[in-house]
């Protein structure tokens, strides 16, 4: 205890035991016995009332309470925990009296702790974890998960209040969702002190990722003896009865709080935040349905910390092409500090800043907001005194060197990387001043008193907003920032080291590169001469001229050129589309009609060179005797690629006479059929139908792959309709009326991902025209059928008030639909998001955003 003359902080709280408290809650029992489970050390003074059992306890058998069977369950549940500190839970186990109870047990400190709620009828925790993992698998993003979890959270789990709180840099809290009822005002964006969660509070956090109070007013249990015969009490690390601090309950009394659950969030063993559950009445959230959040938390932790990865991934791979560039120039470039200037701009591009400047052999570079030309000298010095030739950042500046406190309106935050470990020379990245009102939930410096737990301290009485300005520095830079100059502190180095060889070692390494691009050409050459070869090696057919002859290699001997020149110009390729383009392009005529389908695909060199001969083959047999040499015919081109990645073309003629197959194979037929098996592996085929030529040629996946840009414009616009464009800058508010909230949910998520964010919700009619007295959309969606509702009185209003809407229904005809009513879209659940969307389109006069 402390004395009154002590200064009262919030650290005091820190030296409280709440591991040990002495005491569980009063809505189970708990008892501690023995490692093997044989006798009763010690319990709460609950357990004859709870267990229905008379008299003393105490260093009695375990089996004399429980019974024989019982005990040997939870012997067994011990044996096949996997860690044996963390609870394994028995549901519904029933006693010898006749009571049934909830059970979790484990083993901590060679004492293993039973303790038993009443069994409640709720689902299984496997399955209500599961339903909840599905309903976040799906987030790609960061923001998707943590919006879509508060939500979540409070539609299964019922509590009045959820938010996820995250920790910041200086141990502060922010509130970043939440998801409360109406009538609560809002904790969103608000800051809570760092004191409010004490240290040791967060070391138990990270130890038993839940923590649960049923009501911040009840009473206690004591357990009994306090200290064991070696004088050490009975530690409740993981134990779910754990009473919490009162210091802690009565900061919930402060909130008005009168229940509430915690969920940690782990990252990289850290605890980066929570997701906090409160309720406003006292509330007992049974034993599965807290398993099933404990689980539900741990795969939101990992999930989490993998979108976070993959974002830094995607950063970072940005990053180091950037850097590659960089890289690729300084193998040209014999002058490192004005090969650094000249790529200034793009070092800006690096990561999020102001501003870049260079301090390189005592002169000063720089391009954006940054210091003036004066105080580069000392930056330089403060730096080296400083980083230790280590990356090295600060968002207040002036706190470093206060002779840029004046420059803080312009200047604030500075990160640098060294240039050499010899030299005092640096890339020096600037942010501006980030001027922020921080909103607290009461003042996080105002002085205490001392409470009535005695000498303690007693929690802030006053969560009134307070807001403080924050001036003098910069946005913090962060992890992602720091790694990326860590990456371009290795690759400028390499530039360095690069730069200090012999010029003889230079010169040898230029004549090795000059003798390898010599041999690729010698390569290429050879093999363009091998296939020239073959083409003019072909005899002619009879019946053929010379002239034919010399027009045919003439054509061939193109479009192998053609391939080349695109192979050289896309660095190894090039896109199908653009294949056919040009060897289709000299035959288009309004006589004909040709039509090309398929999604961008992109041809690695071998396959464009052996592609650009079979489309030429193809292409100059339509034109002379198929589709493309008679008026009226059509050639239509279709390809995609499928299962396994391989792309399937397809080739189509119609003719509105007949063919003659041919009596032979020429050597066009045969390049055609054998080239695409032979030198890529793949498959090709040609049958002449009476009324034109199929062709089908599959190419193997290692040879394709994906295009930079989805199916061709020529057909998206063939299939929009033509409604005016939705501009970025409008706002499109949906009503949606559905009593089902995961389906709500569901529905919610399709429409933000189409940047529909304005999105109210009502679950019945009553609701839904209660709310529309103070709102105006632009669309509306109504499930008819809502469990002994409807949402027709609702279509009514909305058409008195010239309000688009639809219908949603899961049955297969609109037999609960008026006659009035009959123009109405209707769309089909499960919902389908094209036909949602679509609907609202049309509705609305304008396509959805994509």
């Amino acid at each position: 205890m402390t004395s009154q003359v002590q200064q009262v902080d919030l650290t005091n709280c820190d030296r409280e035991p709440i591991h040990i408290p002495g005491f569980i809650q009063p809505h189970g029992c708990l008892i501690a016995c023995d490692s093997a489970m044989r006798t009763v050390l010690r319990h709460s003074l609950n357990c004859g009332a709870v267990l229905g059992v008379a008299g003393d306890i105490l260093g009695k058998p375990i089996e004399q309470l429980l019974g024989n069977d019982v005990v040997h369950d939870l012997r067994n549940a011990l044996t096949v925990t996997a860690n044996s500190s963390r609870p394994a839970m028995l549901p519904k186990v029933e006693l010898e009296g006749g009571k049934t109870f909830d059970v979790a047990i484990h083993r901590y400190k060679s004492v293993a702790i039973i303790e038993l709620e009443p069994a409640s009828n709720e689902a299984q925790p496997l399955h209500t974890a599961q339903l909840m993992i599905d309903r976040i698998r799906e987030a790609d993003n960061v923001d998707s998960l943590i919006s879509r979890t508060t939500r979540l959270v409070k539609a299964i789990l019922g509590y009045d209040r959820v938010m996820i709180y995250r920790f910041e840099q200086d141990g502060a809290g922010k509130v970043i969702s939440e998801a409360k009822q109406p009538h609560l005002e809002s904790f969103l964006g608000q800051y809570f002190p760092a004191s409010d969660i004490p240290q040791q509070a967060r070391t138990l956090y990270l130890k038993n990722t839940l923590r649960i109070i049923s009501d911040s007013n009840g009473a206690r249990v004591p357990v009994e003896p306090v200290l064991d015969v070696s004088g050490e009490p009975l530690d409740l690390s993981f134990s779910h009865l754990r009473s919490v601090s009162p210091i802690h309950c009565e900061y919930l009394r402060n909130m008005g709080v009168a229940a509430s659950m915690s969920i940690s969030i782990i990252n990289d063993g850290q605890l980066w935040g929570l997701i906090a559950c409160h309720h406003y009445s006292p509330r007992i959230l049974p034993m599965p349905m807290r398993i099933a959040a404990e689980m539900f938390g741990e795969f939101f932790s990992l999930h989490l910390q993998a979108l976070k990865q993959k974002k830094k991934l995607a950063t970072a791979q940005d990053a180091h092409a950037s850097l590659d560039k960089f890289l690729r120039l300084a193998a040209h470039h014999n002058n490192i500090e004005e090969l650094l200037v000249e790529n200034l701009p793009d070092f800006s591009r690096l990561l999020p800043c102001d501003g870049v400047g260079v301090w390189m052999n005592e002169r000063w570079y720089s391009v954006g907001a940054v210091p003036p030309d004066a105080m580069a000298p000392q930056l330089g010095r403060l730096v080296s005194s400083i980083s230790e030739g280590r990356v090295w950042a600060t968002h207040a500046l002036f706190n470093h060197l206060p002779e840029a406190e004046h420059l803080c309106g312009d200047i604030a935050g500075l990160l640098t990387v060294p240039l050499s470990q010899v030299k005092n020379d640096y890339l020096m990245f600037f942010r501006r001043e980030l001027v922020q009102t921080l909103n607290w939930a009461g003042n996080p410096d105002k002085s205490y008193d001392t409470g009535p737990l005695g000498d303690r301290l007693t929690p802030r009485k006053s969560f009134a907003l307070w807001k403080e300005t924050v001036h003098k520095q910069a946005q913090p830079w962060t992890e992602e920032d720091r790694q990326i100059a860590e990456a371009a502190r290795v690759a400028l180095v390499e530039v360095a080291f690069r730069h200090s060889e012999l010029m003889a070692g230079e010169r040898a390494q230029a004549e090795v590169r000059q003798r390898m691009l010599n041999e690729e050409l010698n390569h290429r050459v050879k093999n363009v001469l091998a296939i020239i070869k073959s083409l003019v090696g072909n005899p002619t057919q009879e019946g053929r001229t010379l002239e034919q002859y010399v027009s045919a290699l003439k054509g061939r001997i193109q479009a192998l050129s053609f391939a080349h020149d695109q192979v050289v110009r896309g660095e190894g390729g090039g896109l199908l589309r653009d294949l056919l383009d040009a060897e289709l392009s000299p035959h288009r005529s309004p006589d004909s009609e040709i039509e090309a389908h398929g999604p961008n695909v992109l041809l690695d060199s071998r396959a464009f060179s052996v592609m650009a001969l079979v489309l030429h083959e193809l292409a100059t047999n339509a034109a002379k005797y198929g589709a493309l040499a008679q008026a009226g015919g059509k050639l239509s081109i279709n390809w995609e690629l499928n299962d396994v990645g391989d792309c399937v073309i397809s080739w189509r003629e119609l003719l509105k006479g007949t063919i003659t197959p041919p009596t032979r194979t020429g050597f066009g037929s045969a390049l055609i059929s054998r080239s695409v098996p032979y030198d890529l592996g793949g498959k090709s085929r040609v049958t002449y139908q009476p009324n034109g030529v199929e062709a089908e040629i599959i190419l193997p996946a290692r040879h394709v792959s994906a295009g930079p840009s989805p199916v061709s414009q020529e057909l998206i616009l063939a299939d929009q309709p033509d409604y005016k464009p939705f501009a970025a800058e409008e706002s499109l508010r949906v009503f949606l009326v559905e009593d089902q909230m995961l389906i709500a949910m569901d529905v919610e998520y399709m429409l933000e991902a189409h940047g529909i964010t304005s999105i109210e919700t009502a679950t019945s009619s009553a609701m839904a025209l209660d709310k529309l007295k103070g709102l105006s959309p632009d669309v509306a969606i109504l499930d008819i059928n809502l469990g002994t509702d409807t949402s027709i009185p609702v279509a009514y209003e909305l058409l008195r008030r010239d309000i688009p809407f639809m219908f949603a229904t899961g049955y297969a005809d609109g037999i609960m639909i008026p006659p009035e009513f009959a123009h109405v879209p209707v769309v089909r659940k499960p919902y389908d998001e094209d036909s949602l969307l679509g609907s609202i389109g049309k509705l609305v006069g304008k396509p959805v955003p994509a």
